[in-house]
């Protein structure tokens, strides 16, 4: 009960921040306040504050608050961050989207393969393209490759709408870890069939491998954007005592 009551408090918190009821450089109600409102303990409001730290939208300064650093963006935000699907990003950014499955096979790496993909030879996978239109525009297409073993049963039915949903509502799969690389690419003859480019002659290529509680890589997946439509992002802290520079 405690982490579903913390989880809904960051939430609303969260949307509110987005939502601009406690806009950029406001401070959020006082720690009392908002254990009034909520009708939680202390520590619930803390884990939740915490988060919203962790995720760049509020900073504690001491003596001061909690200050809202959340600052809405023309672009669709994707945070380099954060494991959150496509349908779970395209909420926060509030769009509409459609996502079209235009290959789905079942492929056993080999030889060749092993070297374009972190999976040993011999390993199962689901190969699937993805193209995800964004508010009319088809913006981005996913490669994505998933373990057999760990996404049994995936079909292109359910890879149309949310593979992540599947893997944590029906399979349970506890999801923990990405690792991720951006790079920026010429674009393919796939990105010109299946992208609306305009005049863009290149991608932004975010490439994810990602690992469950059980440490098994079993996802890799290469997401190809058009660029002028998208903003990654992170946040960083300053390490004091880090050594010269």
């Amino acid at each position: 009960m405690g982490s579903v009551k913390y989880d809904g408090i960051y939430k609303d918190l969260r949307e509110k921040i987005e939502e601009r009821v406690y806009p950029f450089q406001q401070f959020l109600p006082s720690e009392h306040r908002l254990i009034e409102t909520y009708q939680c303990s202390r520590n619930t409001v803390r884990r939740a504050i915490a988060a919203l730290i962790s995720e760049g939208y509020v900073q504690a300064l001491q003596g001061k608050g909690v200050q809202v650093l959340y600052q809405p963006r023309p672009k669709s935000q994707y945070s380099l961050g954060r494991i959150e699907s496509f349908q779970e990003a395209s909420v926060r950014n509030r769009q509409q989207v459609h996502t079209q499955v235009v290959h789905f096979e079942e492929l056993t790496v080999d030889a060749a393969l092993a070297e374009q993909l972190p999976f040993p030879v011999g390993t199962e996978l689901y190969y699937i393209q993805r193209v995800r239109n964004l508010d009319g525009l088809a913006l981005i297409i996913d490669h994505n490759y998933f373990r057999r073993d760990v996404a049994a049963g995936l079909t292109p039915e359910i890879a149309q709408g949310s593979i992540y949903a599947y893997l944590e509502g029906t399979l349970n799969v506890n999801i923990v870890t990405t690792m991720r690389m951006v790079t920026v690419e010429r674009v393919t003859p796939l990105d010109e069939q299946y992208l609306d480019l305009g005049d863009m002659n290149c991608v932004a290529v975010v490439s994810n491998s990602t690992f469950n509680a059980d440490g098994v890589l079993f996802e890799y997946t290469r997401s190809r954007h058009r660029p002028d439509h998208f903003v990654f992002y992170d946040q960083a802290q300053r390490q004091r005592g880090g050594g010269p520079r």
